[in-house]
This record gives structure tokens, C-alpha cells and sequence, in this order.
């Protein structure tokens, strides 16, 4: 059994415990997941099953959408309601200039990484410092904001608003939410966190939790899940050259091409100047 299932995690579980559902479900300890979402955190974890495991580092690298709920005048320690409240003040920004600090954050920016976060420095996790209460200098790393818009705002008690974005790999939205409200001279944090996509991945393909322990779910397989990656139908004798990860001379100019042989995914391989090389083989 090798694919991938299309998971719309539900708040308070952990990636890992998504796992552990499905690996249960589907009859196998050979799962993993790609893109870490925090229990607060809902929407598209991809999970992959069997050979599918192997695409993990290629689907992480994916471009993601979310659709993240700010609410200002609260400052937390980890960046959203989870955390230690720190500070809280009163909030006066008109919806014009809400939108101009969401929208003025497209396109490239240095981003700081949040202290609770699993980044290491010094070969121990940000998040260890954090809980013995060490300082350490975070890093700092360019992030890409593809696209991102305003969807709404609310004024009760606190000022809350949502956007969605369009982000890069690496990109956290709590320090998104933490850069936009200091863009507005103010202190906010991320209230709620949905992923709706992950690449070519949807939440309107999504299963719930319930589907799955219920058996109403379909497993991807590997070919559909690459449909978007260059691929090549091998004849027989290209297919014993990749099936054995011999090097080919490239005449396809693509950075990464899925072979294929009657139908089925054999290796993916990448461009390596004029030659390509196995990345992966399935």
C-alpha cells in the first residue's frame, strides 16, 4: 500500500497522533507526514503510506495557503493563544491601515524564528531554551510571501482580523502575525491557524478523522500525487538503466522528471548540470 492521504486535521491533536491514527487504520507502521501543524492548528496534513514515505522531503518543499485570525492587543510568550500572556493594550487602527500592514507583507522579507519552535541552534531545539528559560540570539532566514489578502475584520471586544497567505517553505505564520501587528505600531497574536492548501493538495480533497476511522477515505497514489512533476514513459531500455540508478545524459532540460514504465513510478531524477542523477528511487 504506497500513496498518500489527504488529511483535515482537527484542533488538538498533534501531527504525530494523525499519524498514529492512520498508520492504525491502514494496517501499516510505514507513515509519515510532511509540513508540522500545531495542535492548535486545523486543515491539510498530507500523509504519506509506504513507498510514498521517500516523497516526504519533496512535498515539504511546497508552497502552502493558510487562512491565520489575528487578534491585537495581546502579546503572548509563543506567539498565539497558547502561550503566556505578557502584555495586553488597547488597540486603535482604522480597516484601512489593517489592510495596508497585511498586503504591505507580499512578496520576500527576513523573517525571525519564533522561540517556540523546533529550529536548532547549537544542536539543541529553540524551544528547550525557551522552557530553561535561556536566552539565545534566534535566526533569521528570507521567507516568501507569494500572495496574501484581508478577508475580514471584527471589532468586539478586541480587534480580530483573518488573511490568507500564500507562503514558502520555512515561513511560520505566528511571526507573520507577530511582524504585521508591529507594523502596526501594536501587539498582536495568531488566534486560529487553518491550512487549506499544500501544493496541489486541497482541503476540498481532504478527509476527516471520522472518514478515516470509518474506512471512507481513498489513498493517492504516487503518480497522481507527482502529476504535476515533468514525467517520462520508459521504454525497456531506459527502464533498466533507472531501475539500476544508472546517470543519463539530459535531453529533457527539466530540474526533476518522474520515469515511469507501463503506467508506473520507478525514480525520480534530477538535473545535475547536463547529466541527471537519482533523487529518489520508488
Amino acid at each position: 500500500m504506497d500513496g498518500i492521504i489527504i488529511v483535515n486535521k482537527p484542533k488538538g491533536y498533534t501531527s504525530r497522533d494523525i499519524v498514529n491514527i492512520v498508520s492504525k487504520c491502514v494496517g501499516t507502521k510505514k507513515v509519515g507526514h510532511t509540513g508540522t501543524l500545531d495542535p492548535m492548528a486545523t486543515g491539510v496534513l498530507i500523509v504519506c503510506i509506504g513507498k510514498a514515505t521517500k516523497l516526504v522531503d519533496l512535498l515539504i518543499s511546497k508552497y502552502k495557503e493558510y487562512i491565520a485570525e489575528v487578534t491585537l492587543g495581546i502579546q503572548t510568550d509563543t506567539l498565539d493563544l497558547e502561550g503566556n500572556v505578557l502584555k495586553q493594550e488597547n488597540v486603535f487602527v482604522s480597516d484601512e491601515e489593517i489592510k495596508d500592514a497585511v498586503l504591505s507583507f507580499k512578496g520576500k522579507y527576513i523573517q525571525e524564528v519564533p522561540i517556540f519552535s523546533a529550529v536548532r541552534v547549537d544542536g539543541k531545539k529553540l524551544y528547550e531554551y525557551a522552557r530553561e528559560g535561556i536566552e539565545v540570539k534566534l535566526p533569521k532566514r528570507e521567507v516568501d510571501i507569494k500572495n496574501i489578502s484581508l478577508i475580514d475584520i471584527e471589532r468586539t471586544e478586541n480587534i480580530k482580523f483573518k488573511f490568507k497567505a500564500e507562503v514558502s517553505k520555512g515561513t511560520y505564520i505566528r511571526s507573520l502575525v507577530n511582524d504585521i501587528a508591529s507594523r502596526l505600531n501594536t501587539i498582536g497574536v495568531m488566534s486560529s491557524l487553518e491550512r487549506t492548501m499544500q501544493g496541489i493538495f486541497n482541503i476540498e480533497d481532504s478527509y476527516t478523522i471520522e472518514d478515516i476511522k470509518n474506512g471512507n477515505y481513498k489513498i493517492m497514489s504516487i503518480e497522481d500525487t507527482l502529476k504535476d512533476i515533468y514525467s517520462v514513459d520508459m521504454d525497456d531500455n531506459l527502464y533498466k538503466k533507472v531501475s539500476n540508478g544508472v546517470k543519463i545524459k539530459d535531453t529533457y532540460n527539466k530540474d526533476l522528471i518522474l520515469f515511469k514504465y507501463n503506467g508506473k513510478a520507478i525514480a525520480l531524477y534530477q538535473k545535475d548540470n547536463d547529466i541527471l542523477k537519482i533523487y529518489k528511487m520508488l
